[in-house]
């Protein structure tokens, strides 16, 4: 068995972006959550496996922990040609935050001097330009991204903020050398080593940009980034068309019962959970509920059961707008109010699973961690895309499916397309 690459994502829905992408051009993937040990087995046939980790928000220690781990059994259980440290494409990581570290720990490692930092995602919106990340035009710190509740993005600056966060320098392959194909890209990065620059921000504006940088990057022990450049890798082992979509699975339309549970604040998740709410049965949660009452959950869920006949799944939402979010935060403190959230996500899922609910359809990196390590998940297959970047994915031991959504991916209609897909 020969494994091309090996994923280490930062987030559950991020893991699943990659993967998606990576299924669309044509390789055979498998998603394991959480660290692997001895007794985990994969499939022989599969060219990338991606894990899961819950490391964005962590201690940055636990980060690294975690991190070293995924690389020493992906090297060593399983001899993975090249390492991707994936991370979103909105970078979401503040100048504390934990991708610079984690860079660092697994650039000493894998004892590599320089790596990649490629977040773009141009068929999203995401792409860099001198060095800078943009959110459908708007520079990250304008684009909603800097009220994000855990990881406010107040500066685009790929360079600073990696300078900020790690231990040494960082440098830039601008759009033009990009434009120039392979060849100009390795002499870029050759040239930027021999002056001492470890990480090496590559400017990124379509979709084929990626696979220019993915030839030219294909045999870096060590490569970071968003899904967009795991698309562009799979794209150039496979020599299928980037932009080229594959049909897969979708949950069965018999023996389902279905829930919407939304925690992103993101402005697209907003968008979605208001357009959502004119059609379908919606119950807000409560912080100070979620804080000071035993019982909240068994409510919520009793809630979900009594609905979950009437057409459109029942969505139970945490999702507020920024003004709403500020004072939350205010009131009840950002760590505690984001805690007693998760932690009511991740029992409401439990007890909806003993009543019979298969299909949950979550928004939000950190809720759907909470949701899928509550059900004890620990494989994924994955299926169709309902939107670029989301794909239907299904447990390997038992009958649950699941829409995983990073806060500002699909459109305002997302929750219905993605029941719509399992009607079709």
């Amino acid at each position: 068995m020969t494994i091309k690459l090996g994923v280490i994502a930062d987030d559950f829905t991020g893991a699943t972006d990659i993967a998606s992408f990576m299924v669309q051009n044509g390789w055979r993937v498998i998603q394991l959550l959480g660290v692997p040990d001895e007794n985990t087995s994969i499939p022989y046939d599969v060219d990338a496996v991606v894990i899961s980790l819950k490391t964005r928000s962590c201690s940055v220690d636990e980060a690294i922990d975690k991190s070293l781990k995924a690389c020493w059994w992906l090297r060593n259980q399983l001899g993975c040609q090249q390492l991707f440290f994936k991370y979103c494409s909105t970078f979401d990581s503040t100048s504390e935050g934990n991708i610079g570290p984690v860079i660092d720990a697994l650039m000493d490692e894998l004892k590599t001097k320089i790596s990649v930092i490629c977040p773009a995602l141009p068929i999203n919106g995401r792409t860099v330009v001198y060095g800078h990340l943009f959110v459908n035009g708007q520079l990250l710190n304008e684009s909603g991204m800097q009220y994000h509740p855990i990881t406010p993005m107040k500066d685009a600056n790929l360079l600073r903020l990696m300078e900020q966060q790690s231990k040494k320098s960082a440098g830039l392959i601008n759009l033009n050398c990009v434009r120039q194909g392979k060849q100009a890209i390795r002499h870029q990065l050759n040239l930027l080593q021999q002056k001492g620059i470890s990480y090496v921000i590559v400017d990124t504006m379509i979709m084929a940009d990626l696979l220019s940088i993915a030839q030219a990057v294909s045999d870096m022990v060590l490569v970071t980034g968003g899904s967009g450049l795991g698309a562009a890798l799979a794209s150039y082992h496979t020599g299928k068309l980037l932009d080229d979509l594959m049909i897969g699975d979708i949950p069965p339309t018999e023996d389902k019962r279905t829930i919407v549970l939304s925690g992103s604040c993101s402005v697209m998740t907003n968008k979605q959970v208001i357009e959502y709410k004119k059609i379908a049965p919606a119950m807000e949660i409560s912080v100070e509920q979620c804080i000071n009452n035993s019982e909240y959950a068994n409510i919520l869920a009793k809630w979900a059961v009594q609905q979950s006949n009437v057409g459109w799944a029942p969505m139970l939402y945490a999702t507020q707008p920024p003004e709403i979010l500020s004072l939350i935060k205010q009131r009840y403190g950002t760590i505690e109010s984001s805690t007693a959230i998760e932690k009511i996500f991740a029992d409401l899922a439990k007890k909806l699973r003993q009543q019979g609910f298969n299909i949950f359809i979550v928004a939000g990196g950190e809720t759907s961690a909470q949701v899928v390590q509550s059900l004890g998940v620990s494989q994924f297959s994955i299926g169709a895309s309902i939107t670029p970047g989301v794909p239907w994915v299904r447990s390997l031991h038992d009958d649950c499916w699941f829409a995983l959504k990073s806060g500002n991916f699909g459109d305002t209609y997302f929750f219905q397309y993605a029941q719509n897909l399992c009607i079709e």
